[in-house]
């Protein structure tokens, strides 16, 4: 049976007082970004081609040259190596994410890739040759570019929202299943919206930069892209429609259940909701003339918006990186229980850092089970560490909240490990907390194992959403 436990131990790696989510969210918030203003910003070429073939507005052609420059240097070479940088961010820190995902959905990442290179073919035969090309041709071309980018976006939607609402994948197994589950629909519309929106006010500051152009050439400009914010008309319904679909216990994380997770949300309606009045009664309602100043704020605003979306998006999953199957720690629901009882860090191969400041074997027991079960959130003395969060526990406060981790915290996946095990992890965290001294004495009876080992059983192993239903079950 152990064998079938082996997937979980992974090299790990340690950022200092970065928590590893820390890295991939901020490298991922740029690249959700960066793609987004590539989607959007094909549509917006197409809209601006079409202009310029029928003669509405005579330097659609000169901004379109600059704007696609723009595009390629900003979105296509920073977006692909964000890109690639989420790849190897993620695999160094949710291996075991990153490995069922593509195991679910290998076929729709190819498909993926497939579309993305189109894109990138696409878009760069247009870049090199569009000045030696027809008005029909140069439409195919960004028609197939704006095509193949949304197609990409419509098939990473589909992966992304499965490990927020897997919903009949989990019972069937089935690809199509998880993929058009109950969030893809509201998800994609409102990333359309989004990508609409950010080309257009990207647009807004690649028009203030034409300085052979004049103030009425830029403005006619300026208010043909702001036609584009219209799609920030609907966001408000479509965001509430994405939000009815989230879980109720994703639901109460946002309601006041995680402040992070509320602060962030109220980020993203704050500047959500400057951007769009200043969008609707500025520029599509009186039709202002902006400078490239008051261009690069509104773009500040969207991204601050993307940035307090995308952090919702992924902690409204908590205590799962996908729901119902896979925690935040890298651990199978389904797993806790047998790693309760041969213990988590058993068969983990992989020896310490530092393997001599830890002064006896309890010790470094402790630091194996934080490495694998507490690190991938948290760091110890860093950002989010478990020094400022536990500092003024008692052991045996400490003994009990981690038992009854769910419980403590809802959105903190169970302890996974054995009653030793989890008495080590106290050791250790009180060690750290008084400074790491050369010699800690500690104690641990037969009464601290069998009163860690009754919170273990009582608190369950499934998630604190299913707290009521044990309850219920056992008459607690």
């Amino acid at each position: 049976m152990t064998e079938l436990f082996i997937h979980y131990y992974y090299p790990v790696n340690e950022f200092g007082p970065a928590m590893p989510g820390m890295l991939i969210g901020g490298l991922g918030i740029l690249h959700v970004f960066l793609a987004q203003f590539a989607i959007g910003g094909g549509l917006l070429m197409c809209w601006f081609q079409w202009l310029a073939m029928t003669g509405r507005v005579p330097k659609a052609r000169e901004f379109l040259d600059g704007y696609f420059k723009g595009l390629v240097l900003i979105s296509f070479v920073i977006g692909a190596l964000t890109g690639v940088g989420m790849w190897f961010t993620s695999v160094q820190i949710g291996t075991s994410t990153i490995g069922l995902m593509i195991d679910v959905f290998h076929w729709v990442w190819a498909t993926e890739w497939t579309l993305f290179c189109v894109e990138i073919i696409a878009g760069y035969t247009f870049y090199r040759y569009h000045t030696h090309l027809s008005d029909k041709a140069n439409m195919g071309l960004l028609v197939v570019y704006s095509l193949a980018a949304w197609g990409s976006l419509f098939w990473i939607n589909g992966i992304l929202s499965w490990q927020l609402t897997p919903n009949g994948w989990l019972d069937s197994g089935s690809v199509w299943a998880g993929f058009f589950n109950s969030s893809f629909w509201p998800s994609l519309v409102y990333r359309t919206a989004v990508s609409l929106t950010i080309a257009s006010l990207v647009a807004c500051v690649f028009i203030n930069l034409m300085k052979d152009t004049d103030v009425a050439d830029r403005r006619v400009l300026i208010n043909r892209a702001a036609q584009f914010l219209w799609a920030m008309v609907p966001m408000p319904v479509v965001g509430l429609w994405y939000l009815a679909t989230f879980p109720p216990d994703s639901q109460s994380w946002l309601q006041g259940g995680s402040i992070a997770m509320t602060l962030f949300l109220a980020l993203a309606i704050g500047a959500s909701t400057l951007l769009g009045l200043y969008a609707v009664f500025g520029l599509l309602i009186r039709r202002l003339y902006i400078n490239v100043s008051t261009a690069l704020l509104l773009v500040a605003l969207a991204f601050g918006a993307t940035a307090g979306g995308e952090f919702v998006r992924e902690g409204v999953r908590k205590p799962y990186t996908i729901r119902g199957t896979l925690y935040s720690n890298s651990i199978r629901e389904g797993d806790v229980q047998h790693l309760r009882e041969i213990g988590s860090v058993t068969n983990d191969p992989y020896p310490l850092r530092d393997a001599s400041a830890y002064f006896n074997a309890n010790l470094a027991l402790g630091a194996k089970v934080y490495r694998f079960q507490c690190s991938p959130c948290h760091t110890l003395e860093g950002a989010n560490g478990l020094s400022h969060l536990t500092a003024t526990w008692s052991a045996d406060q400490l003994r009990h909240n981690i038992a009854m981790l769910q419980r403590t915290k809802a959105f903190m996946p169970p302890f996974a490990g054995t009653p030793e095990e989890l008495e080590a992890l106290v050791f250790f965290l009180s060690w750290v907390n008084v400074g790491r001294p050369d010699v800690w004495p500690w104690e641990t009876t037969d009464e601290d194992l069998n009163r860690i080992r009754h919170w273990l059983d009582e608190a369950g192993t499934g998630p604190g959403s299913e707290v009521d239903v044990y309850r219920s079950n056992t008459g607690g």
